[in-house]
């Protein structure tokens, strides 16, 4: 690499740098974690856990992100020196340290602008995340629970908790459905755009003549429900059906009827909580996955207005979103981004980031 070719890209890099602080409002975020420390110095503060949980889970997320930002900031500065010393010693192992810091600076910057792109209304909210078995059977139930997993996996590796709140499993293998939460901020603008039909293809291990299987699964994302979103449920439209919890094969998981089912009457959307041992603790879940299911379906007829006002009828991508291939070659491919990669199994096993940030950038795409 030439050296004005170095001076160029870190030019350029500090640019970028510089558009990201800027949507990132330092200032703004640091005066916030100093209301945020305040509050979380105050000796009542655990007098109300779920309140003080908020505060301070909010607290160390805005710490981190200044932190990240600080780091990057310096690690670009940092590659000037670098490159210089290399050229000064004409230094070969200096020159690699410097070139390969640089392709790491490059990737921490696509990353953190990325997470610029999520400025929609509900993206900074933790996500509520559904998945069904659809159309192939045993197949399906086997895929949904593989999709589960995934997503759960990725959930792990950052550090992020999750909670899963129901899980209706099949009969012969795999689930038929379920709903967990992913508690981490941006869980919901950065895995909303995996919203839509999931496809496997593989040899079925359920087909006694190992014939090729094509089996669907159904993905929905949801934003965590907040005090001030005025969802307004009126009990009397309301269904409640209580029932034993169960486990694989039907395992008890508690021996009381605490898991609870919710039908909303007008909408027909129903939602379950089994996961906690009490019937009251089980309703206030399921309470909250139903008013985010309807703040969602709130949200999803203003953008249907919103279409129609702009004349392009919607769009359809959270339909027929990605495909799995497992035979007769390994592929997954998103068929909105026309990203993939070769490895189904790691896809599996939750490295998704690539179709995310790819998820993520077509969407901002689209918007303009």
């Amino acid at each position: 690499m030439a050296v004005v070719d170095v001076s160029e890209e870190l030019k350029s890099l500090s640019s970028t740098m510089e558009s990201i602080e800027a949507v990132l409002d330092l200032d703004k975020l640091r005066a916030d974690i100093a209301v945020l420390e305040e509050q979380a110095a105050a000796p009542s503060l655990w007098d109300n856990p779920d309140e003080a949980q908020k505060i301070t889970s909010k607290l160390s997320h805005l710490q981190a992100e200044v932190r990240k930002a600080e780091a990057l900031r310096g690690r670009i500065d940092d590659l000037g020196v670098l490159f210089e010393m290399a050229e000064e010693e004409d230094d070969p192992d200096t020159r690699a340290e410097a070139e390969s810091e640089l392709t790491a600076v490059r990737k921490a910057l696509d990353e953190m602008e990325v997470r610029t792109l999520l400025s929609g209304e509900y993206d900074s909210r933790e996500a509520l995340v559904n998945i069904r078995a659809e159309a192939g059977g045993v197949d399906a139930a086997d895929f949904a629970e593989k999709l589960q997993r995934m997503y759960l996996r990725w959930a792990e590796q950052r550090g992020y908790k999750t909670e899963v709140y129901e899980t209706s499993y099949a009969e012969e293998a795999g689930i038929k459905s379920t709903t967990f939460a992913v508690q981490a901020p941006y869980a919901y603008g950065t895995l909303s755009v995996e919203q839509g039909t999931h496809r496997l293809v593989r040899i079925s291990p359920y087909d006694n003549q190992g014939r090729r299987q094509t089996s669907f699964a159904g993905v929905e994302i949801l934003p965590v429900v907040e005090q001030t979103d005025h969802v307004e449920i009126d009990e009397s439209e309301l269904r409640v059906d209580v029932y034993r919890s169960s486990g694989p094969g039907g395992q008890g998981v508690n021996t009381t009827d605490s898991a609870v089912r919710l039908t909303h009457i007008p909408t027909g959307i129903v939602v379950s909580c089994q996961n906690e041992r009490s019937q009251i603790q089980n309703k206030a879940t399921a309470m909250n996955v139903l008013q985010a299911k309807l703040l969602e379906r709130r949200r999803q007829e203003e953008q249907a207005k919103m279409d129609a006002l702009k004349g392009d009828g919607g769009n359809s991508w959270g339909n027929q979103m990605r495909s799995y291939v497992l035979h007769p070659y390994q592929m997954v491919k998103d068929l909105r981004t026309d990203f993939e990669v070769g490895n189904p199994e790691a896809v599996f096993n939750g490295e998704i980031d690539g179709f995310l940030e790819a998820g993520i950038r077509w969407r901002k795409q689209q918007e303009k």
